[in-house]
């Protein structure tokens, strides 16, 4: 499975900075309101040392890492629902995306326009009232285009419509409807939606270069938004990213030495991304390829096996299974099975972050 993310935020808060600090794409970028007109969508590559961890002691043709669509939209303000603005126009180019990333300005400063002072907790409640706005009026529809299931006397379509009137309900309340608990049933009716405020968000708190780890004030008001929600969030500086990724290779590692960065913050970004939607890596590895394959915490062999084809999981005999390592330590398969080491694992087989498999799959 590929995993696909929605960026939004307040004009000018650094949308477009991270967009391209993760994507080393170079989209737009400009210190004035709705610098972003058209969407941007970038593919991003899931940073892995496991896939090189992998292939230094299997030799294979090349590596294929998982792979992450971020897409970027024009910034939402306050009265986008009825029009403010840019509108909401562009929400639909998020609705089908897995999770939203909130972009917050958590950095003071005149070289970015703003009027009103650093408010890193209004801004998120802007934007949120805005997706409840927008979802508010996609339920409605919902409910009006069911009325002809419903004079039908269609079962379902009365459940539906129960379902319906609660999600109404909720965000004629100004909450977020991934706040509050959905049945399996009442998931199913409105999945068809793409209710943006259903979906896991990340906040991501847009620092300065003063205060990479999120320690200063702006960005712990973010830290306690999002625990008070429930949700994940993570400190990011757009700029110095940016500039990271610009660089040569040896400019970079020199770079960050002297500011005693380890590493870029795309690998925790999206480390974040996968722990807010409960998803987990796991590896096959052959003489033609090595790759890393997305499925969620909790996902069984057969599962596994279907995110490669989806016949693959109706096939599914068994899994012989190895962790990353148990290579390491064992220099080789071989050294694997010798040591006892290698798995044989049956369709109840729950994965695990790390994974190595071999499927076996019946006609």
């Amino acid at each position: 499975m590929s995993v696909s993310c929605g960026i939004v935020g307040l004009p000018n808060v650094g949308k477009s900075t991270i967009f391209n600090a993760l994507t080393s794409a170079q989209a737009e970028q400009g210190n004035y309101p709705f610098c972003t007109i058209e969407p941007n969508v970038a593919t991003v590559e899931v940073p892995d040392p496991n896939l090189q961890r992998i292939r230094a002691l299997i030799e294979s043709e090349k590596i294929i890492p998982a792979i992450c669509q971020v897409t970027d939209i024009a910034g939402l303000i306050k009265g986008a629902s009825q029009g403010e603005g840019m509108g909401n126009k562009f929400l639909s180019n998020i609705r089908e995306c897995d999770a939203i990333m909130q972009v917050v300005r958590c950095f003071e400063g005149s070289g970015v326009v703003r009027e009103e002072p650093v408010d890193p907790v209004g801004d998120m409640e802007i934007i949120e009232l805005e997706l409840v706005l927008a979802d508010l009026e996609t339920v409605k529809k919902a409910m009006e285009r069911n009325q002809k299931r419903l004079r039908s006397l269609d079962k379902d379509a009365v459940k539906d419509q129960e379902t319906f009137e609660k999600a109404l309900a909720v965000l004629a309340d100004d909450k977020l409807l991934r706040t509050v608990e959905w049945s399996d049933r009442e998931k199913q009716a409105l999945k068809p939606l793409c209710l943006m405020t259903s979906k896991s968000m990340l906040y991501v708190a847009n620092v300065a270069d003063d205060d990479m780890l999120g320690e200063g004030e702006l960005a712990q008001r973010v830290a306690r938004y999002a625990e008070a929600s429930g949700a994940e969030w993570i400190p990011f500086c757009g700029d110095l990213e940016s500039e990271l990724r610009k660089m040569d290779d040896d400019e970079r590692a020199e770079f960050m030495a002297e500011l005693g960065v380890e590493q870029l913050g795309l690998a925790a970004l999206i480390s974040s991304v996968y722990k807010t939607l409960g998803l987990q890596t796991y590896y096959t590895a052959g003489p033609k390829e090595i790759r890393a394959w997305t499925v969620r915490r909790g996902a069984k062999a057969p599962q596994a096996a279907g995110v490669i084809h989806t016949d693959f999981e109706k096939g599914f005999i068994r899994a012989e299974v190895y962790d990353v390592e148990d290579l390491i330590e064992c220099k080789s398969e071989a050294g694997i099975r010798s040591a006892g080491r290698l798995r044989t694992e049956g369709r109840d087989y729950v994965m695990q972050e790390g994974d190595v498999c071999h499927f076996l799959i019946g006609k």
